[in-house]
C-alpha cells in the first residue's frame, strides 16, 4: 500500500501540470527541497573552512561569473523566452519553435562566452573592481577560483535553458528536481575534493553540479520530442521577438545584481573582509529562504491569474488582495520567528567547531536586521507581478532603481560615515525594501483605482498585531528555559527549546489571527483538516494553468 501511494505520487508529479494549484505545490516543494540542500552546502563549507577569509574569497568570486548570467541569459528567460515558444506550440508550430530556441541557446552561450573570455583573461582585474579591500593574495585566489566558477555557468546557462522548455511544456517537478541536483552537485564536490584541494573543492563542485543540473533534465527533455537544430539566426522572428521583451526584465536585473556587486565592493572595506562577506552572506541565505518559498511560489501561482484577468480590473483587485493577505499571513511569523530565534537557528543551521561564537552572534545580529524586512521582500514578489499583468514593466524598474540606489547610500553610510559593521548593511537592505514594497504598492493602488480599505488596511493590521504578540510568546520561553532548565550548548537541548518556543509562539498566532476573523486562519485550518486528501485536492481545482507559461521567476 505504501509502495503504491509513493508510485501515484510520483505519476503526478512528473506529468504535466493542469491547473495552478498543483503547479504551485510542486513548484514549493522543489525550492524547500532545494533550500535544504543549499543550506547543507552551506554548513559544509563553514565546517571546513570557518567563517574565515578564504570561504568569503570563493563566495565574492561567484559573483561576477553569476552577474553576467543573471545580465544576459535570466532577463532573455524569465521574461521573453515562454511566452514566444508557448506561442509557437499553441499555433503547431514545433519546428519553428525549436529552431528560434536552438538558435536564441547559441546567441546566449556566445554572449557569455565573450564577456566570460574577458574575465578569463584578466580575473584579477576585475576581482580588484568588485573588491577593492581584499590583500594581493586573496585577489589572486579569488581570479583562480572565478575562472574555474565561469566552465560551470556555461553548463548552467544549458540546464537553464532546458527548465525553462520543460516549463513551457507545463512541466515543473522534473526542472525543480534538477536545480536541487544542482547544489547536490557542489556538496559532492566539496566532500570528496577539500581535503586534496582546500576551497577549489566548492569551484570544482560548481561544474559538476550544473553538469547534473543538465543531465537530469534530458530524459524529459526527449520524452517531450524537443529537439535541438545547429542554426543560429539572427533575423529569426522569435529571436527577434525576444531581444524585443526581454530588455525591461534585463535592466531590472542589471540593476539588482549592480546593487550586489556594490554591496560586495563595500563589505571588502570593512577590517576581515572575506570573514563578514561569509557572514553576510550566510545571514542572507537564511532571511530568504522564506522570501523564495513564499514569496516566489505565491507570486508564480498568482500571475497567470492576474494576467488574466488584468481587463477587469475589479477582478484583477479581488485577485491580489487575496493573494497578498495570504503571503502575508505565512511571512509574518517567520519574520517573528527569525527575529527572536535568530541565533538558536544560525547554531542549528551553520553551528560547526569552525564557525566561532563570535562569527554565530555576528550571523544572527545580521539575520535580525534582515528579517525585519522579510515580509517586504517576499510581497515584492507579488505586487511587481501585479505590474507586469497590466503590461507595465517600467515601474518596477524605476522604483527598483531608486531602492538600489538607497540601498548603496545607506550602506556606504553606515559603514564608511558612521563606522558601522556589516550588519548594518543588512539593516540598509531592509529599510530600501520596505520603502520599495510601499512605494509599488501605492503606485499599483493608484494604477488600478485603489484598494478598498476593508480588504488591505483592516487584514494587514490584524496579522501584523498577532505577530507582536507572537515575537513575545517566542520570547519567553527562550527566556525561562534557557540554560535554567534546558542545556542548549548540546544541540538536543537546542533543538528542544527552539521546537518548544516555535510551537508556543505559532499556536498563539493561529488562535490570535482566528480570534481576529482573519479569513486566511480558517483557510488553512481547513486545509490541515484535509491534508489526508491533498492528491485530490490538488487534482480537483478548478483553476486552469492557463498562461502559465509566463511564470518564471
Amino acid at each position: 500500500m505504501p509502495l503504491n501511494l509513493f508510485q501515484k505520487s510520483i505519476a503526478m508529479l512528473m506529468r504535466r501540470q493542469t491547473n495552478i494549484l498543483s503547479a504551485a505545490f510542486i513548484i514549493m516543494a522543489t525550492v524547500i527541497f532545494s533550500q535544504i540542500l543549499g543550506l547543507v552546502r552551506q554548513r559544509l563549507l563553514v565546517s571546513i573552512f570557518g567563517a574565515s577569509d578564504t570561504l568569503g574569497v570563493y563566495l565574492a568570486s561567484t559573483k561576477l561569473p553569476d552577474f553576467f548570467f543573471q545580465l544576459l541569459i535570466a532577463g532573455a528567460l524569465s521574461s521573453a523566452f515562454i511566452p514566444v515558444f508557448s506561442d509557437y506550440l499553441a499555433k503547431e508550430k514545433k519546428e519553428e519553435a525549436y529552431a528560434f530556441s536552438s538558435s536564441l541557446l547559441f546567441f546566449g552561450l556566445i554572449a557569455f562566452s565573450f564577456c566570460a573570455l574577458f574575465l578569463f583573461l584578466f580575473p584579477e582585474f576585475f576581482s580588484r573592481i568588485i573588491a577593492p579591500g581584499f590583500d594581493s593574495e586573496h585577489i589572486a585566489l579569488m581570479g583562480s577560483l572565478m575562472r574555474i566558477v565561469i566552465f560551470g555557468e556555461l553548463l548552467f546557462i544549458v540546464g537553464s535553458f532546458l527548465s525553462t522548455v520543460l516549463q513551457s511544456y507545463n512541466h515543473f517537478f522534473v526542472p525543480g528536481i534538477a536545480a536541487a541536483m544542482y547544489n547536490l552537485g557542489i556538496i559532492i564536490g566539496i566532500v570528496i575534493l577539500s581535503p586534496f584541494v582546500g576551497i577549489y573543492a566548492a569551484a570544482y563542485g560548481v561544474i559538476l553540479g550544473a553538469l547534473i543540473f543538465c543531465l537530469a533534465q534530458i530524459p524529459m527533455i526527449k520524452k517531450v520530442d524537443y529537439r535541438f537544430y545547429s542554426t543560429l539566426s539572427w533575423r529569426n522572428e522569435g529571436v527577434q521577438e525576444v531581444f524585443r521583451l526581454m530588455w525591461p526584465r534585463t535592466l531590472s536585473i542589471g540593476v539588482f545584481q549592480l546593487g550586489t556587486i556594490a554591496i560586495v565592493a563595500l563589505i571588502s572595506l570593512l577590517a576581515s573582509p572575506g570573514r563578514n562577506y561569509v557572514i553576510f552572506d550566510y545571514a542572507q541565505t537564511l532571511a530568504f529562504a522564506p522570501v523564495v518559498l513564499f514569496g516566489q511560489t505565491i507570486a508564480q501561482a498568482a500571475f497567470p491569474v492576474l494576467s488574466a484577468e488584468r481587463k477587469r480590473l475589479l477582478e484583477f483587485k479581488a485577485t491580489f488582495l487575496a493573494s497578498f493577505t495570504q503571503m502575508l499571513y505565512l511571512v509574518l511569523p517567520v519574520s517573528a520567528l527569525f527575529l527572536v530565534l535568530r541565533i538558536p537557528f544560525v547554531r542549528l543551521v551553520f553551528g560547526a567547531a569552525q564557525f566561532d561564537w563570535e562569527a554565530t552572534v555576528l550571523t544572527g545580529k545580521t539575520l535580525a536586521f534582515f528579517s525585519v524586512a522579510i515580509f517586504a521582500q517576499a510581497l515584492i514578489y507579488l505586487v511587481s507581478r501585479g505590474f507586469y499583468a497590466l503590461h507595465d514593466t517600467k515601474t518596477p524598474l524605476v522604483v527598483g532603481i531608486f531602492t538600489t540606489g538607497l540601498t548603496i547610500i545607506l550602506g556606504f553610510l553606515f559603514v564608511l560615515g558612521l563606522n558601522f559593521g556589516v550588519e548594518s548593511i543588512a539593516l540598509a537592505h531592509s529599510i530600501s525594501g520596505v520603502v520599495s514594497l510601499v512605494a509599488l504598492l501605492i503606485l499599483l493602488g493608484k494604477k488600478t483605482g485603489g484598494f478598498e480599505r476593508n480588504a488591505l488596511f483592516y487584514p494587514t493590521v490584524k496579522i501584523f498585531t498577532a505577530s507582536v504578540f507572537t515575537g513575545f510568546a517566542l520570547y519567553i520561553p527562550i527566556k525561562l528555559l534557557d540554560q535554567l532548565v534546558i542545556d542548549t550548548t548540546r544541540t538536543i537541548g537546542l533543538l528542544l527549546i527552539t521546537g518548544i518556543s516555535s510551537f508556543v509562539g505559532l499556536s498563539l498566532y493561529l488562535f490570535l489571527t482566528w480570534l481576529f476573523n482573519v479569513k486566511e486562519a480558517a483557510t488553512y485550518i481547513l486545509i490541515f483538516k484535509r491534508i489526508g486528501n491533498w492528491r485530490e485536492i490538488l487534482e480537483q481545482r478548478e483553476e486552469t494553468i492557463e498562461g502559465t507559461h509566463q511564470i518564471n521567476p
